[in-house]
């Protein structure tokens, strides 16, 4: 997630940077410092700004799960962390999680494919 971003899902869910930094658990400067590009948004604080998006919009949960919108076969639904704590519609959330048949080790890896997916809430797109 990079600064621009941030500052539009910030504004998304209406908050302001105090605000924003409470909701968070970090520290106002650090909000400051990731608005203005001085400091990378940590993956913990991505995860928790998009989870915020997805309950905000009232989106954490698709009418179908992962693996019935993407088709996937037993084999890999068995495989997978959605699959076995039934989050189907908050795969996204999940680390672990097997897209394109293969678990994605890194989380900036997981969210590209994940960006694109119809699952990925569409409140937390840009644009």
């Amino acid at each position: 997630m990079d600064r621009d971003e941030f500052t539009y899902l910030r504004q998304k869910l209406g908050k302001t940077q105090k605000q924003i930094s409470e909701l968070l658990g970090v520290s106002l400067k650090a909000v400051q410092s990731f608005e203005q590009g001085w400091r990378k948004v940590p993956v913990h604080i991505e995860r928790q700004v998009l989870f915020l998006m997805a309950a905000k919009a009232k989106i954490s949960g698709n009418s179908r799960p992962c693996w019935e919108m993407r088709g996937c076969s037993l084999k890999t639904r068995t495989a997978c962390p959605a699959w076995e704590f039934q989050l189907g519609h908050i795969c996204w959330f999940i680390n672990g999680t097997i897209c394109q048949g293969k678990s994605r080790g890194k989380w900036s890896q997981k969210m590209e494919i994940c960006r694109k997916c119809p699952v990925f809430p569409s409140s937390a797109k840009m644009g």
